[in-house]
């Protein structure tokens, strides 16, 4: 028993990262209670702290042979996406690289705070409703799941959303907007 309590899942780090993402999983899920220029404030302090604790997670190995279930369903994100559409309206929308062609083109592509900030919620909630669980193993399988895919996508979107909303709040036309809806 004393040895499960050693284990990577336990450690200060993850438990920070655990705090960190369940309160953005609240604030989300909470999100239709907020006005749009508090929200978008609030949120562009939630990532970059977000980001720092995911990025101070050590790299463990899977002991289990199955895949973390999922828990977030399709309709949970749809309305949780939608809800952050609606929040951010004609702001939602920017353009960015996409993750396959950053090396290969140019181009840029349309992409969404909304879906960027859905996706994460997605991974972070599936990440908490694991470690809810509190089977040391399946914990450790989700915390392996939730780090590879921080360092293969959400990461990415997390910066990317990121500097839109810099771009929003610090912006003529972003503030502009922004005191028109408020």
């Amino acid at each position: 028993m004393d040895s499960e309590f050693n284990s990577i899942v336990f450690s200060k780090n993850v438990i920070e990262f655990v705090t960190v993402a369940n309160e953005y999983c609240n604030f989300i899920e909470n999100s239709e209670k907020t006005e749009q220029s508090d929200f978008i404030s609030k949120i562009q302090k939630f990532l970059p702290l977000l980001y720092l604790k995911a990025s101070m997670l050590t790299k463990n190995e899977t002991v289990t042979e199955e895949e973390p279930e999922k828990y977030v369903t399709e309709a949970h994100y749809a309305k949780i996406n939608n809800t952050l559409l609606t929040k951010f309206g004609e702001l939602d929308s920017y353009k960015d690289l996409t993750d396959s062609q950053m090396n290969e083109t140019t181009e840029f592509v349309e992409h969404s705070i909304s879906e960027d900030l859905s996706d994460i919620y997605q991974d972070l909630k599936d990440f908490i409703y694991i470690y809810r669980l509190g089977d040391v193993d399946i914990m450790n399988d989700g915390l392996w799941e939730c780090i590879n895919n921080f360092e293969l996508y959400w990461g990415n979107r997390l910066l990317s959303a990121s500097k839109s909303i810099h771009l929003i709040l610090y912006t003529k036309s972003g503030i502009d907007v922004l005191t028109k809806n408020d």
